[in-house]
């Protein structure tokens, strides 16, 4: 038996990077896995790394700030599954570094939708399920930039930093219900969004820039925050809530 048995999990943006790992470790932990995702390519092949593994995945496709879409989603888990255990808030977008003269309304926009009023979108509609079932985890992905803020990225760092206050804010408004609320502050990570951070850059000094931020010496690699997110969403963790954790390697020191 698996920490995670008999669970149904939404993981949003789980179609690479640190989703698509997170999938496959709760997947590999007993839990069907609901994929949602932007791109039906990426959706679709961790659909299959995980039905190799013999686990259960289901992907269902569009834009996570998107309220129809969230609708559908939690609708179409329910009708198939009958409940909603887990909800990781994964799905983001990178900012690559801009004065704030030059960020537009729309890269704005762009951050705090993605970034920001999707997990509340997901929350708000997921819970209600949780509730019936009086109980349930909730783990939002934020970034170690939430609180160690860094030159041209504004808008980003926003977006992370409201993850963090509503993770907080909502943990202690469902406590009571059996419903725990947690974040994770991911440090410099090995995933195909890094090359976008320095996208105005030289790569090579681009890179060099965020592994020498990194106290411990590496970055971090998507295994790094699945096994953080399966710590939190198992039994081992239900005395924790509103809690955030920095997965970073001591950048955030």
């Amino acid at each position: 038996m698996g920490k995670l048995s008999g669970r149904i999990a939404i993981i949003t943006g789980a179609g690479s990077g640190l989703g698509q790992a997170t999938a496959l470790t709760f997947a590999n932990e007993g839990a069907t896995i609901v994929v949602a995702e932007l791109r039906e390519e990426a959706a679709a092949s961790t659909v299959a790394k995980i039905e190799e593994g013999g686990g259960k995945a289901k992907a269902i496709i569009g834009d996570i700030s998107n309220v129809d879409y969230v609708k559908k989603l939690i609708d179409e888990t329910i009708t198939e599954f009958g409940q909603i255990d887990i909800l990781v808030n994964n799905a983001g977008v990178p900012m690559s570094f801009t004065p704030i003269e030059e960020v537009t309304e729309e890269q704005w926009d762009l951050q705090l939708n993605v970034n920001a009023k999707a997990a509340f979108l997901t929350s708000k509609y997921a819970i209600p399920h949780m509730k019936k079932k009086g109980k349930g985890s909730i783990v939002n992905i934020s970034s170690i930039a939430s609180k160690r803020v860094r030159p041209g990225l504004t808008a980003y760092c926003a977006a992370k930093g409201a993850i963090v206050l509503l993770t907080q804010a909502l943990a202690i408004e469902v406590a009571n219900q059996g419903i725990r609320v947690n974040a994770i502050n991911p440090g410099p990570a090995e995933t195909p969004m890094l090359e976008k951070f320095f996208a105005s850059m030289d790569p090579v000094e681009g890179r060099k820039l965020f592994e020498n931020s990194v106290p411990i010496g590496r970055l971090c690699e998507p295994e790094d925050i699945a096994n953080m997110s399966l710590y939190l969403c198992s039994d081992e963790a239900s005395f924790i809530t509103g809690a955030v954790y920095d997965v970073d390697g001591g950048r955030g020191l």
